[in-house]
């Protein structure tokens, strides 16, 4: 599929580059980008409702929180998906403003399939499957969008609920964005533009379906590809491209029980969900086009920004990522990921490690995913891979393997080294509330966002719908512009 933008803009590339090395799911690794800290540091799982309870602690200390203090203008844009409120539904204490971010402007979850309209006959034929059981939870995700999905300015729903499918939500997002450059320019500030593509449910804005022969997915990356492009000649339209650092990642890759058996490797696996593109951009300050082969992280991106913006990391607490601007500009050779640790949820699946006196890259694995199919790469049955013990084989001794080459006759002593690490760590871990747990978890009806009325679904539509978010999404409009 085309892609001219992004290799283009952004040439600095990190391999392997691991989404946050914890759960390679949107929660955790969010968080773990943010606070620069495992995910199981703060008791962090999976946020599914937005009437829950759980998610990102306010005790955390985030990048966006420090360079606020420094003076920063802070935005977020896009997908949060940490949480919204604790006790009631206007107390907003996972609210992106509760952890730095001065403006916000997105979705508070996450699009998944709960945003993609389901026709009658879909829930219908669940219901006429499984009877009256089903004819309950055949309501509960007919009204889940009306719900789950909804757009937000700072601490307002301005529609709910959206249609991923149908709206184009994502180019009035890029505008906001390009608004907030031109409004800041003059000002030091942090923006975090959480693309809502590439994920399913999968949609592409009205400009872009049809563009590609892959198909609505070669659509959306190539609609993505085009906003990366057009905010990269922003900044060099504000002459900004010699003072603003880019980075481009994932928080995961992808979920392939969405899709065929056919496909990429999964869960811990060396590719597929939890080795992600990480690329950099900043003029003057960084090579172009230079390829690094070292273990980094996401979580390496907090104390990169902190130093950047003249802050410093909280001392009370274990950072698990390291600065990356020695590593960027040629001064080390060498990552200071010893090892990293992979997560599913709360149990230590894998730990990846490279000697310091070595270019070998070990991986060894504690459990692995019983796959569904038998010998296919995700769990088509369960539509995700679990963690607990029924669900998956455990390895004692551990599977060894050499990424660089094939497994050698070190296993025993690799997997000492290792062992002695998972100890090291797990001592370095203090016990804290897990967001796992079912109580914060549930859905809680005191805690819905409603910019409506529970009795009207909590549907509220502007002008109409899509025609509607069509008007407020228009980027030459004077009255929709300074919107975040």
């Amino acid at each position: 599929m085309k892609s001219p933008w992004i290799p283009c803009c952004l040439g600095f590339f990190y391999d392997p580059h691991i989404a946050a090395a914890p759960p390679p799911l949107c929660t955790p690794s969010r968080a773990a980008f943010l606070m620069g800290r495992y995910p199981i540091r703060s008791g962090e799982g999976v946020y599914i409702i937005s009437a829950a309870s759980g998610s990102l602690p306010k005790e955390e200390v985030t990048f966006a929180k420090v360079t606020k203090r420094q003076g920063y203008e802070t935005a977020l844009i896009g997908k949060w998906h940490l949480g919204l409120n604790c006790e009631r539904n206007y107390d907003y204490c996972h609210h992106p403003s509760a952890h730095g971010f001065d403006h916000f402007c997105g979705i508070t979850l996450t699009n998944l399939r709960d945003c993609q309209k389901l026709s009658l006959r879909d829930i219908g034929y669940v219901v006429a499957l499984v009877g009256a059981a089903a004819a309950i939870f055949g309501t509960f995700v007919a009204t889940s969008p009306d719900f789950s999905c909804f757009l937000m300015r700072s601490r307002e729903v301005v529609e709910q609920p959206f249609r991923c499918c149908h709206t184009i939500i994502f180019f009035h997002l890029h505008c906001v964005c390009v608004d907030y450059f031109d409004r800041n320019s003059a000002l030091p500030f942090l923006l975090f533009f959480s693309f809502i593509q590439v994920h399913t449910a999968m949609f592409a804005s009205p400009a872009f379906q049809g563009t590609s022969q892959h198909g609505i997915y070669g659509n959306a990356v190539q609609e993505i590809d085009w906003s990366v492009g057009h905010l990269m000649q922003t900044l060099n339209r504000l002459n900004l491209r010699e003072n603003t650092l880019v980075y481009l990642t994932s928080d995961q890759g992808a979920h392939l029980e969405e899709i065929s058996v056919r496909g990429d490797v999964h869960r811990g696996w060396n590719g597929g969900v939890i080795r992600v593109p990480g690329l950099l951009r900043w003029t003057g300050m960084l090579p172009a086009w230079k390829d690094i082969d070292e273990p980094t992280s996401n979580m390496d991106i907090f104390p990169t920004v902190v130093k950047l913006a003249g802050g410093t990391a909280p001392g009370d607490r274990v950072i698990d990522g390291h600065g990356l601007m020695p590593l960027l500009q040629g001064k080390v050779e060498r990552s200071k990921h010893e090892f990293l640790f992979h997560y599913c949820n709360a149990y230590l699946n894998a730990v990846r490690w490279q000697p310091p006196n070595s270019y070998s890259k070990w991986k060894v694995f504690f459990f692995t995913p019983d796959f569904y199919p038998e010998n296919g790469t995700a769990c088509m049955h369960t539509h995700a891979c679990f963690c607990i013990a029924s669900y998956v084989t455990s390895h004692d001794p551990p599977l060894c393997f050499d990424l660089s080459r094939d497994t050698e006759p070190a296993f025993h002593s690799v997997v000492e080294v290792i062992r002695a690490a998972v100890a090291l760590h797990k001592e370095s871990i203090t016990p804290v509330q897990d967001q796992l747990a079912p109580g914060h978890l549930l859905r809680k009806p005191w805690l819905q966002p409603c910019c409506s009325s529970l009795s009207q679904l909590c549907r509220y539509e502007r002008d109409g719908g899509r025609d509607g978010h069509r008007s407020t999404a228009a980027a030459d409009s004077p009255q929709d512009r300074h919107i975040a």
